[in-house]
Order: structure tokens, then C-alpha cells, then sequence
């Protein structure tokens, strides 16, 4: 894996631990000399993340749609801006351009992207790792929920059993590395 595609809030959150996980994973990555991918933002924990690998001297890959460009939350500092349309084309360039998908704290957006991604695996789109960096338990209610959704009979546990969560960058690198991907009938769910 050499670049990651990392969704995350336009926030920062109230809990300062949050833009020190995003820290903590910049660190992890330069150590193992990847390159980001992320939605060109320089706000949240967006920004916070890219400001990172920049100032290790990593490539930083950003996308965005010009309304975003328009109302200036754009990151100017960036090795590539590419500038798109539509969200939906910002999302479909993420991820093509990521060999691996992370997603940190972050609202709608994204859970959406988490959501879109988990989509595009299990009907065999893509095969690539995507994992939650759980950060402070911040992800603990949707893992609950998500079991809930498989032990019901809607989700296949084979699916659910491929998402990589973490708090600790250096174990959920770790699995995305050694992730082996798995094409599961989606359609006979038990």
C-alpha cells in the first residue's frame, strides 16, 4: 500500500484526542512512506491530518468539488489539488486513486464515504482494505449496530469480518497491509 485514502470530519470534534489520533496516524504513515489521499480540506481534522504529512515531506493527494473551492475550504499547500465537479466525483477518484481506505472520526460525509466503500467491496468493484480508526470508541455505537444489522440477517458477518478496526495506527496499518481480499455472495446472507 502506498497510498491511503483517509475520510474524516470537517471538524475537529470537542474532544482534543481526536486531532492527536490524526497526528498519531500522520506519524505511522510517514514512518512507512505512504502518500495521502483526502478530500482537500483545510479544515477539521482534514486539515490537521494533511498539515502533517506535509511538513514530514509526504505527497498529499487532495480531491474536491469547485463549490467547496468556492467557499474556500480548499488546502492550497497540497503536492496535487485535483478540482471536480460533483461529490460523486470526488468519491469515485478517492477511491481509485487509494490502494487502502481509512476512516477517522468525522460526520454525514464521512459515513457515507465508509458506507459507499463497504458498498463497492462487497459487490466486487474494488478489493481493497478499509478499516475504522476508532478513536476514542468513536466508532463503538456503529460496530454495535453493524453486528446488530448482520445478527439480524442483513448484513453478512463474512462482510462485516473484513472491516479493520482499530485504535492504534500501527495495528490497523498492520492489518491493512496483510488484508486478503474475499468476494462474498452478497445475496445469501444467513
Amino acid at each position: 500500500m502506498k497510498k491511503i485514502t483517509i475520510y474524516c470530519g470537517s471538524n475537529k470534534g470537542k474532544n482534543p484526542v481526536y486531532e492527536e489520533g490524526a497526528k498519531a496516524l500522520a506519524k505511522e504513515m510517514v514512518k512507512r512512506n505512504m502518500a495521502l489521499v483526502y478530500g482537500a480540506g483545510n479544515v477539521g481534522l482534514m486539515g490537521v491530518i494533511a498539515d502533517a504529512m506535509l511538513e514530514a515531506g509526504m505527497d498529499v493527494y487532495g480531491i474536491i468539488p469547485q463549490k467547496l473551492v468556492d467557499i474556500e475550504v480548499a488546502h492550497r499547500g497540497l503536492t496535487e489539488l485535483t478540482v471536480v465537479e460533483t461529490m460523486r466525483d470526488r468519491k469515485w477518484l478517492m477511491a481509485e486513486k487509494g490502494d487502502g481506505f481509512i476512516a477517522m472520526p468525522g460526520g454525514i460525509g464521512t459515513f457515507e464515504e465508509l458506507f459507499e466503500i463497504m458498498t463497492l467491496n462487497q459487490l466486487a468493484y474494488i478489493s481493497k482494505p478499509l478499516a475504522l480508526y476508532n478513536v476514542n470508541g468513536y466508532y463503538d455505537g456503529l460496530i454495535a449496530f453493524l453486528q446488530h444489522s448482520a445478527k439480524e440477517g442483513f448484513l453478512h458477518q463474512a462482510q462485516l469480518d473484513l472491516l479493520i478496526v482499530s485504535s492504534d495506527p500501527v495495528e490497523l496499518l498492520d492489518k491493512m497491509s496483510s488484508f486478503e481480499p474475499k468476494y462474498i455472495e452478497k445475496w445469501e446472507v444467513k
